[in-house]
Parts: C-alpha cells; structure tokens; sequence
C-alpha cells in the first residue's frame, strides 16, 4: 500500500490531505443514505459548525432568553417570566397609585381616567373611583418600574440596547358594575402607536396581586402576532364603552385563546401585534397591573392619515384638544412628547 508524504513546509497541502480522508472516513461511516455531513479544516479562517441553527424573527440574540423561552415567543409572541418583580417595588407602585389617587400628589402630564359607568359623578377621587393612570413618564417613583434591571435586561432582548418607554400603564380594573365595562375588548397594542417596526415593540405587564378569571386576567390569542394590524373601533356593547377602548371588529370566536393567571411580581412579554384583551372584574377587589410599551429608539415614526389608525389617531388629538388645549400637533407629535429614554441612546423617536 503506497502511502503520502506530508510537506512540512506546505501545511495548506497537509490540511488538503487530512480533509480528503476525513470525507472518506465520513462516507464509510454514513452510508449512501445517510445525512451528509460537512468535513471543515481546522482554521481561523473557517466559520465554527452551528449548532444552533434555528432562526428568530421575533426576538434578537441574547445570553438572557434561553432557546426554549425564545423559541415560545416566536411561536406564540408572549412570554411570562415568573417572580420578576418584587413586593417591595409592587408596594411602592400601591403606595404611589393611592397618592395620586388622593391628589397627595400631582405628577405633571399624568392622565387619569375612571370607568364609563362612573365617569360623571361626584365622588371623591380615590382608589375606588380611578380605574387607570397612564403617562406617568415624569413621576419618578411609578417611572422606576420601567427602568427596573430585571425587567430592562429582558426588553433588551426585544429591542437591543437603545430603549425607549412609549407609553405606561398602571391599571386599576374595577369590580363589575354588572354591565360589563371593566372588560377590555380583543385589540393590538400596534393600533394606538404610529411607530415602526413592530418587532422593535414589545411591552411588559406585571401583575401587582394573584391575577385570574374571576377578576379579569389577560386573555391572548397565541401566534396571532404573526398577522397584519387589524381594524379596530368601538365594539357595540350595550353597557357602554370605556374611552379609547377600540376593539377588532373581524377576528375568528373560535380560535384558541390563553388565559393568563398571574402571581404577584410575574410579568408577561408581548408583541404589539399579539391580539389581547381581558374578561370583566367579578369579585369584589381591584385587580392591579403595571405595564410599559417599549421601542427601539431606532424605530421611526409613520404618517397614519389614510390608515385604520386614522381614527384612533382624531380621537387622542381631540381629547388632548380638550383637556389641555393642545392644537396643530400631529399624532406622532402626542408620542414624542411622552417618550423617554431607558437606556442607550435616543436616535428616532
């Protein structure tokens, strides 16, 4: 048996050689109807095999997400991580909520709404009578929420390293008053926001207390994240609607539907595409969550005249018309001006 003389001085020659029987090593040991499988020198030059092949659209590459949780995502487009949050930072949020509530305090730029069925009384404001505030960038003590580390290491998953707070939530759903109002239609959060692209969005949700059916959990409509934005408006529900509570008008009753029982401090990841919406408050308690929308502050601004947000879009321009005298703004203007850096760099919004 004649055998080959390697060159010491032509390792490109050697390395030829070692590959050429690795490939007949490899096709005794295969079979002709195996997999093939690729034979590689063993340079720098030469891209490291992948064993982790799969590709993600919905999230980017991280050491937070293991595969398995990014694998969920794609598939469904939420995530619950378990105990994220604290009771002690849960605590503050409660404490904070009822100061505001109370007018204690009066953080500039805060909206705070009650539900349709008692929108027009006279009772004293309380907790019993507010049923959300929202756009609380500038309170610093509820703005800590967003800039929470646990909470911030996973958005960055979603969004990369510039990140931006869009729009925040603290709910306070209320128990039924029997004509259904505390429930929240099916809706995606991509309907209210004219920024782009949506899997730069991502919003995170934390329960402030045990969160079920009985007093309105959220309920998700897994993978409907892989859709186009929906045309919403105002459901035709006989008890009344909640302000700027659009609904989808077409979507299939019959499709599987989650819902999302929650401890205190779990927090839920979502796409702004994902369709959602939560049943009625039956108990006789408040049900509690935080939320934040954040973007990457890559994302950019889109004109929505012409669009099926036109109509959400006229809506938040009249009332910022009617309760704070705010004319000749565009709906892009509105989302600027309650935009704030989380972490990074501002670049668009």
């Amino acid at each position: 048996m004649a055998t080959t003389a390697l060159n010491v001085n032509d390792p490109g020659r050697a390395g030829r050689i070692a590959t050429t029987r690795l490939k007949i090593l490899l096709g005794h040991l295969q079979g002709p109807a195996a997999p093939a499988i690729a034979a590689y020198l063993t340079s720098g030059s030469v891209a490291p095999l992948d064993f982790h092949p799969r590709k993600f659209q919905y999230t980017l590459d991280n050491t937070v997400l293991t595969l398995e949780q990014r694998q969920f995502y794609e598939d469904n487009g939420f995530l619950v991580i378990k105990k994220l949050v604290s009771e002690e930072d849960i605590q503050r949020y409660r404490d904070q909520f009822e100061r505001i509530c109370r007018k204690e305090v009066e953080p500039p730029g805060i909206e705070i709404m009650k539900d349709v069925t008692i929108a027009k009384s006279n009772l004293s404001p309380d907790e019993k009578i507010i049923t959300k505030i929202q756009n609380f960038q500038k309170d610093e003590e509820l703005f800590s929420y967003c800039t929470l580390p646990q909470i911030v290491k996973y958005v960055e998953c979603f969004t990369g390293p510039d990140i931006m707070a869009m729009h925040v939530m603290l709910i306070n759903k209320p128990p039924d008053s029997g004509k259904k109002t505390s429930r929240h239609p099916f809706h995606q959060d991509l309907h209210y926001f004219p920024f782009r692209p949506p899997n730069s969005i991502v919003c995170a949700w934390t329960a402030m207390e045990h969160i079920d059916r009985n007093n309105g959990c959220l309920v998700v409509l897994p993978g409907t994240h892989k859709g186009t934005l929906k045309p919403h408006d105002y459901p035709k529900w006989e008890g009344g609607v909640n302000v700027t509570f659009h609904g989808i008008q077409d979507y299939d009753l019959n499709q599987p539907r989650t819902h999302l029982v929650m401890e205190k401090g779990d927090t839920v990841f979502f796409h702004p595409l994902l369709i959602h919406g939560s049943g009625r408050n039956r108990t006789e308690g408040f049900r509690k969550a935080i939320s934040c929308h954040y973007a990457s502050s890559d994302c950019f601004y889109i004109d929505v005249k012409g669009t099926s947000q036109e109509n959400i879009a006229k809506e938040i321009l009249r009332l910022m018309e009617r309760k704070h005298g705010v004319t000749n703004v565009q709906f892009k203007d509105a989302w600027k001006l309650r935009a704030r850096l989380v972490k990074g760099k501002r670049i668009n919004l």
